[in-house]
């Protein structure tokens, strides 16, 4: 009895024990573990240690020859395996063991999911964005300059002068000009992952404000509620972080544009920000939104509100932004009363007295950056925050108009999604969190604040400062304009039916009669051009234009050039030579800069009803029959 032994073998698995001799060789040992793992004889190995060292062959050695003991235990890694070294604190708890397969990761108790490490922790299909899997890979550090009056050592020393900070380092982003508030979201991650365990167990929770579904104790909500189903109570904090550090402007035409139509009705308007993330190098491990167009959806707008309709070509446009590198960003909008019409000033109404954002506009914000969450292999659920940002265009201090950025807190996006949160009706500045009720069950909300004592409070959020949901991010435009769309001309922007300023054939003749370049390229590298181009009733080019889109997006004139040859772009040419009664061959950008002619009146017209392309001057459609009005 004494030769029997009993041998641990650790898997991805789990820990599973084999009974043994001291006398059983290695050969019949290894044929035991394979029938135990339902493993065939090649497809594992087995080691003596953890570090893939040791391994033990199928040979005719003895156990007890191979120095293993009762109790040992011994390293098992199927063949093909990544390699990864498996690193457990606890080794009788398979569910902290990292998983090497999809059999492995699916038998992992999710009572015990917070225990994997974090390489494990979100499912491994999460795909982040660029920037932020760019970011991840750089080391982050602030690298100081050797002190000449405290550092006393050698050059190539290093004291608490002169070592390099890291990311997330308060006293260094206090010290900047302007002052950071709000570290970068990978500067906290950083010092998520930072210390001695190097972030093993780090796991970015989103915050839930409903009942978890699945409790059997008791009748479901509201005769029944328990501890376990029970969503914790919030109190709000100003976060820490920001996801985006800075917002950027290609250029002042951009925006310039988008406040023509304030200029010209006095009404407010919105719009989407579409361009790209970048690195923003002035804070460490920083992420700035470049903003390259501005697309206007479909809105009712007066002077004091603004209503966002149905918009028929949300689809089309995402298309054409990612086929030209370009996704949804953020979204603006103005808050503009003229002070002086003489002058130009806009009356400062934004400020510490008043509000920043209403908390309407902060639940407008938060159901768009739920919408637009951000992908983070951190998080379970495989998202946590957003990255979308918000843009108002109002009054500065020097009566100009100024364009602030802003972000709401995490905090807030939970209250939002779970419809906690209520604007209030006669002070925008505060929000109300809901009370619970038979169809919804809402947790307590709380902030923090002073009483007249300079005493620390606890306020029940009924009703709360939306300050405590807003984070502020600068906004800038480039001392050397950049440009994404290169086109010199302006083509009428979309959904601008009131000012007179309408996307038609007419209109896209006079555009290409206006342009004098010689670059096809420059010619179609507008936005709002290509937009019309894809999303149009007459002529749509959806399914051709990729060749154009990527010209573009690579400025190429070759592949622009080789578009222009299609059939598509001839029929286009047609169509703008009838309708703006001159032959293609005299439009301007075909005369090499030369003298364009201007438009006939008496012009093709389009039917409204079957949009059949009948001749000037008659009033009823050939096609349809019907009248032209």
């Amino acid at each position: 009895m004494a030769d029997n032994i009993i041998i641990r073998v650790q898997s991805p698995d789990g820990m599973k024990k084999i009974p043994s001799t001291k006398r059983e060789t290695a050969a019949a040992f290894l044929k035991k573990v394979a029938k135990e793992f339902g493993f065939n004889s090649n497809g594992f190995s087995i080691y003596l240690n953890r570090n893939k060292t040791g391994e033990i062959l199928s040979q005719n050695k003895t156990l007890s020859l191979l120095k293993i003991k009762h109790g040992d235990m011994l390293f098992l890694f199927p063949s093909g395996s990544s390699g990864e070294v498996m690193d457990t604190a606890t080794p009788h708890s398979s569910s902290s063991l990292p998983s090497t397969s999809s059999s492995s990761a699916s038998s992992s108790s999710s009572s015990s999911s917070f225990l994997m490490p974090r390489s494990h922790s979100a499912p491994s299909q999460i795909q982040e964005d660029e920037i932020d899997q760019y970011l991840a890979k750089q080391d982050g550090k602030i690298y100081r300059n050797r002190d000449p009056q405290l550092c006393r050592h050698g050059a190539l020393g290093k004291c608490v002068h002169c070592v390099p900070l890291e990311p997330f380092d308060e006293d260094y982003l206090n010290h900047l000009d302007p002052p950071v508030k709000h570290m970068s979201f990978h500067a906290y991650i950083r010092k998520l992952t930072g210390g001695a365990d190097k972030g093993k167990f780090a796991a970015l929770e989103n915050i839930s404000c409903k009942i978890k579904s699945g409790c059997e104790g008791h009748p479901p909500w509201p005769e029944g509620i328990c501890t376990k189903c029970q969503p914790s109570a919030i109190t709000l904090n100003r976060q820490k972080y920001r996801h985006v550090d800075n917002i950027m402007f290609e250029n002042h035409t951009i925006a310039d544009r988008f406040l023509d139509f304030w200029r010209k009705t006095g009404s407010q308007r919105m719009g989407y920000l579409y361009g790209r993330y970048t690195e923003h190098k002035d804070i460490p491990l920083g992420i700035r939104a470049e903003v390259a167009a501005i697309y206007e959806p479909p809105q009712n707008a007066t002077q004091n509100s603004l209503e966002m309709l149905e918009d028929p070509k949300a689809a089309a446009v995402e298309e054409i932004a990612a086929k030209l590198g370009l996704c949804k960003v953020g979204w603006i909008f103005t808050d503009l009363l003229s002070e002086d019409t003489r002058i130009g000033t806009v009356r400062y109404s934004r400020n510490k007295d008043t509000y920043y954002l209403s908390a309407e506009e902060c639940i407008t914000a938060g159901y768009f950056q739920n919408q637009h969450s951000n992908p983070c292999r951190l998080s379970r659920d495989g998202h946590f925050g957003s990255k979308f940002v918000t843009v108002v265009a109002t009054g500065g201090p020097d009566n100009q108009v100024h364009f602030e950025g802003y972000q709401v807190s995490n905090q807030c996006m939970a209250l939002v999604r779970d419809e906690c949160l209520l604007p209030c009706r006669d002070a925008p500045e505060l929000g109300y969190a809901k009370e619970s009720s038979p169809e919804q069950y809402v947790p307590d909300v709380f902030f923090k604040d002073k009483d007249k004592f300079g005493n620390d409070v606890t306020f029940l959020a009924r009703p709360l400062p939306v300050e405590y949901l807003i984070i502020d991010i600068t906004t800038t435009f480039p001392k050397d304009p950049q440009y994404t769309f290169s086109s010199t001309q302006r083509f009428p922007i979309e959904n601008r039916d009131i000012l007179g300023e309408t996307q038609d054939f007419h209109s896209l003749a006079t555009y290409l009669s206006q342009c004098s370049s010689a670059m096809f390229l420059n010619i179609v590298s507008d936005f709002h051009l290509l937009l019309f181009l894809v999303t149009n009733e007459v002529m749509p080019l959806r399914d051709s234009i990729g060749l154009l889109l990527d010209a573009v997006k690579t400025s190429n004139e070759d592949l622009a050039q080789t578009w222009k040859k299609s059939e598509q772009w001839a029929t286009i040419e047609q169509l703008c030579s009838t309708v703006g009664g001159q032959p293609s061959s005299s439009l301007g950008y075909e005369a090499m800069g030369g003298p364009s002619v201007p438009a006939s009146s008496s012009a093709m017209w389009s039917c409204l009803h079957c949009t059949f392309m009948n001749q000037p001057g008659t009033e009823h459609c050939e096609m349809c029959s019907l009248p032209r009005s």
